[in-house]
C-alpha cells in the first residue's frame, strides 16, 4: 500500500520512501519519523554545514553576553538583565530543534518518540512566546529610559524585571501547555511520517485522521493574542519614545538618544520578519516547494539566537569594551 497523503507536495521518490510506513491503523504511534528536508534529502550533509555553523554561533555568542554581564558590574540594570533573558530563551530555542536536526542530516535517526515529539513541539512554540514577550520588555525598558529617565531605577527595580520576567515565562508556559494535550488525543492512522525536520506543531496534527478544528483555532487565536498584543505594545512605546525624541533640542542629542534603541529594534526586526514570512508561507504558499517551506521554518528558529548576541555586541559599547579587554588581557 502507498502513501497519498502528502505526495502532492513533495517529489516522486519521496513519496517512495514514505511506502515503509505503518499504514495500519493506530492511535499516539509510539514514534514519529521525522523527513527532515524533505526533496533534499542527498544535500542533508551539505546543508547540515551553515545550519551547524549558524548553532554554534548562537551557543557561543550567547554564553559570552552572558558572561560578561555577569562579571561586568556596570552592566547590572534592566536592559541588560532582560538581554540575559534573551540569550537564555535563544539557548534553549535553539537546541530545542538543533541536536536532533543534526542527527537526521548526519546519521539519518528520523525516528523520535510521540513524548519526545509533543514535549519539541511545547518547548518550541513556548519558548517563541516567551521571545516576544521580552522583546516586549525590552521596549518597555526603552521607553522607561527615554520618557522618564529620573525614574528609571525606581520603576525598574530588580524586583520589578524579576517579576516581569518571571510573567513572561508563565504566560508562555500556560498559553502553550494545550498543543501538546491537544495533539495527543488526536488519532493518528494514516501515517506517522512528519515531513519536516522538527515537530512543529501544525506538522504533527495534520496527520491526524479527524477534524483538529480545535487545535487549528486554538493554534491560531494564541499567535494572535500573543504577538498582536506584543507588537501592540511595542509600537506604542515606541511612539512615545520618537514623540521624546523628537522635543530634544538638539539633533546630537536626537541621535544619541534613538541609538540606544537601535540594536533593540533591530534583533525586534530579525525576528519578527522571518517568522512573518514563515507564517505567510506556511498558510498560503500552497505553490511553493514542501523544501523551501521546511528550510524557512529552519532559518526562522535558527537565525535571530545567532544574530541577537552579534547585535547587541557590536551595537553596545559596554559590551564591546569589556569582550575587547577579555581578548586583550589573554594575549598579553
Amino acid at each position: 500500500m502507498t502513501e497519498t497523503s502528502f505526495c502532492p507536495r513533495v517529489d516522486c521518490h519521496l513519496c517512495f520512501t514514505m511506502s515503509y510506513s505503518n499504514t495500519t491503523d493506530f492511535i499516539n504511534p509510539s514514534t514519529f519519523i521525522l523527513l527532515g528536508i524533505p526533496g533534499l534529502e542527498k544535500a542533508h550533509v551539505w546543508i547540515s554545514i551553515p545550519f551547524c555553523t549558524m548553532y554554534t554561533t548562537a551557543i557561543l555568542g550567547n554564553f559570552i553576553i552572558l558572561f560578561i554581564v555577569t562579571i561586568e558590574p556596570s552592566l547590572h540594570g534592566p536592559m541588560y538583565y532582560f538581554l540575559c533573558m534573551l540569550a537564555i530563551n535563544d539557548l534553549i530555542l535553539s537546541t530545542t530543534i538543533l541536536p536532533k536536526m543534526l542527527s537526521i542530516f548526519w546519521f539519518n535517526s528520523r525516528e523520535i518518540d510521540f513524548g519526545a515529539c509533543l514535549t519539541q513541539m511545547y518547548f518550541l512554540h513556548c519558548f517563541s512566546s516567551v521571545e516576544s514577550g521580552i522583546f516586549m520588555a525590552m521596549a518597555l525598558d526603552r521607553y522607561v529610559a527615554i520618557c522618564h529617565p529620573l525614574r528609571h531605577s525606581t520603576i525598574l527595580t530588580n524586583s520589578i524585571v524579576a517579576k516581569i520576567g518571571l510573567a513572561v515565562v508563565f504566560r508562555g508556559g500556560i498559553l502553550m501547555l494545550p498543543h501538546p494535550f491537544l495533539a495527543r488525543q488526536w488519532p493518528y492512522c494514516k501515517t506517522n511520517i512528519i515531513p519536516h525536520s522538527y515537530c512543529q506543531h501544525i506538522s504533527v496534527v495534520k496527520l491526524a485522521c479527524t477534524d483538529i478544528s480545535v487545535s487549528n483555532y486554538y493554534s491560531l487565536s494564541v499567535a494572535l493574542v500573543v504577538t498582536g498584543l506584543d507588537v501592540f505594545f511595542i509600537t506604542m512605546s515606541y511612539i512615545q519614545i520618537l514623540r521624546a525624541i523628537f522635543n530634544l533640542p538638539t539633533k546630537d542629542a536626537r541621535l544619541k538618544t534613538f541609538g540606544t534603541c537601535i540594536s533593540h529594534v533591530c534583533v525586534i526586526l530579525v525576528t519578527y520578519i522571518p517568522a512573518l514570512f514563515s507564517y505567510l508561507t506556511e498558510r498560503f504558499g500552497q505553490n511553493v516547494s514542501l523544501y523551501f517551506h521546511i528550510i524557512i521554518a529552519n532559518v526562522y528558529m535558527l537565525v535571530p539566537p545567532m544574530l541577537n548576541p552579534i547585535i547587541y555586541g557590536v551595537r553596545t559599547k559596554q559590551i564591546r569594551e569589556r569582550l575587547l579587554q577579555l581578548f586583550t588581557h589573554k594575549g598579553t
